[in-house]
């Protein structure tokens, strides 16, 4: 098992999860999770798909509410990152709130790192001229 770590993708402290770790799938996960970002002083919190379980992707188990509102609660913000297309594709709740999620800054739904770190970049404000 890889532990997590910290890296800093344009400013900001971000904790990323390692793949091949425990399943983040209860209350508890999420809450442990939540502590070890704010001990390591993370800002952002990257979860790779292969951490989530089957409950995460069907929001009638209610997992993926705990583990956003768990986030919120703490002002930690949160990237699934993975492709999550066919899951998308065969539930038109999840695709609507992927959607709605990544219309915010909060919880954020991105196919590659590369693509969670294009996201950022364009989340900071451009200085004036």
């Amino acid at each position: 098992m890889t532990d997590e770590h910290v890296v800093t993708v344009y400013g900001t402290p971000v904790m990323v999860c390692a793949p091949d770790g425990l399943p983040l799938d209860t209350d508890g996960a999420a809450t442990e999770l939540v502590g070890e970002a704010i001990g390591q002083r993370a800002e952002i919190v990257v979860v790779p798909t292969e951490r989530l379980t089957d409950d995460f992707f069907d929001l009638g188990t209610g997992t993926a509410d705990v583990f956003a509102q768990k986030f919120g609660t703490y002002r930690m913000r949160l990237a699934v990152v993975g492709d999550i297309a066919q899951r998308v594709a065969g539930s038109d709740r999840l695709a609507e709130w992927v959607d709605a999620s990544n219309r915010g800054q909060s919880l954020w739904f991105c196919p590659t790192f590369d693509d969670f770190q294009a996201r950022l970049d364009r989340r900071r404000p451009t200085p004036p001229m």
